[in-house]
């Protein structure tokens, strides 16, 4: 019988959720870590038992936890995570040089091949990677190290690499996003790097063409179709149908372009979805209304998907790593919220429900399809 297995990274623990392909009841495992912040929980295409799980706390630092059964027990592994390379600056919040800083790990991306590959994607704008299941960790810094690094500069949220998607069709071809420089590809591997943000605007450049700087806030990618990609940048959602080589605004008809997830159905690579955000000072739904949006044309043409969500005095936000979607016959989705909800929806967005309303702030939602 076939399943599903939702992780969820919250403020103060992980929490582990898994039901039948029917996905109307749920067992609820956690807190595990309590107390810690867990930026980021993912597990292993190859095998879906194994977990990593980012924990970071400012008193204790960052630990990197790895799972062999699912999530019952967890081990912690490698946590040396040292840059290479010349040392270096970045600019500050304030334009001024500022040395790079190791702070957490925002993100951890299996290998889609191999059971003992990992990716880490760091603050200070780091790429790690570990070869023998997270025990052992060594950065690829010709991203740190690009022409453009000295003037990458931080988000609100810090100079995170959030976000790391793999090439299911080219092995050697990786692409990453960072707050606030922009987007990158690497075609060789992770041994050098090419920005990817053509077409992008953002408020306040006096270079409209600026080669980095921009706040990519998420990418997503469907594995059918690796050239195209959806972007949800701080203002506009973006479309490139080059690898990144050239974007375009599909905004559309949303009623604001800001959010910080977007994701795509799993058996429809022009079905994506993004949760709009009042604005980048305002971090609530418009109205006060939890709506999450869908376009099944790719793109420009949006439409609100309500039912089962509150429609009135409701002001979470969903972050940026919130979202995921299983790849089960009837697509479920699923997302966290600030508030402490995980809402999934079994048949792609028509309708929702809560499987948890009272946990910590959620950071991260990953889910993994169990056959």
């Amino acid at each position: 019988m076939s399943g599903v297995r939702v992780l969820a990274g919250t403020r103060k623990g992980a929490f582990v959720l898994t039901s039948d392909e029917k996905r109307q009841k749920w067992d609820v495992s956690g807190p595990h870590f309590a107390g810690w912040e867990m930026y980021h929980m993912k597990g292993s295409p190859v095998d879906p038992n194994r977990l990593y799980a980012a924990q970071n706390t400012g008193w204790f630092g960052q630990i990197i936890q790895r799972s062999d059964d699912g999530g019952a027990t967890w081990t912690p592994v490698g946590n040396e995570f040292k840059y290479k390379g010349t040392p270096g600056t970045h600019l500050w919040y304030d334009n001024t040089p500022h040395p790079w800083e190791f702070a957490r790990v925002w993100h951890l991306e299996p290998s889609l091949t191999d059971r003992d590959t990992v990716y880490a994607g760091v603050e200070d704008a780091g790429l790690f990677i570990s070869k023998d299941a997270g025990m052992t960790w060594e950065e690829l810094p010709a991203l740190r190290e690009h022409s453009s690094a000295s003037g990458w500069q931080p988000g609100a949220g810090g100079m995170c690499l959030h976000t790391i998607i793999l090439d299911p069709t080219n092995a050697d071809r990786i692409f990453v996003a960072i707050s606030s420089a922009g987007a990158f590809r690497s075609d060789d591997a992770g041994q050098s790097w090419k920005p990817i943000n053509k077409g992008l605007h953002s408020e306040g450049f006096p270079d409209p063409d600026a080669e980095v700087g921009h706040c990519v806030h998420n990418l997503a990618m469907h594995p059918s179709n690796p050239n195209t990609l959806f972007m949800q940048k701080h203002w506009d959602v973006m479309r490139s149908d080059d690898a990144g080589d050239s974007w375009t605004e599909v905004s559309g008809n949303l009623p604001t372009d800001f959010g910080f997830p977007i994701d795509v159905h799993a058996h429809e690579p022009e079905t994506i979805y993004v949760v709009p955000i009042t604005s980048d000072s305002e971090h609530f739904p418009p109205d006060g209304k939890l709506r999450v949006y869908r376009s099944k044309s790719g793109g420009n043409e949006w439409e609100a998907l309500t039912n089962g969500l509150p429609q009135k005095d409701c002001y979470v936000n969903v972050l940026r790593d919130a979202m995921a979607v299983d790849s089960l016959d009837s697509c479920g989705v699923y997302f966290g919220t600030t508030g402490g909800q995980v809402y999934c929806s079994p048949d792609a967005g028509d309708t929702w429900a809560p499987i948890v309303r009272d946990l910590p702030a959620v950071l991260s939602v990953e889910v993994q399809t169990l056959r």
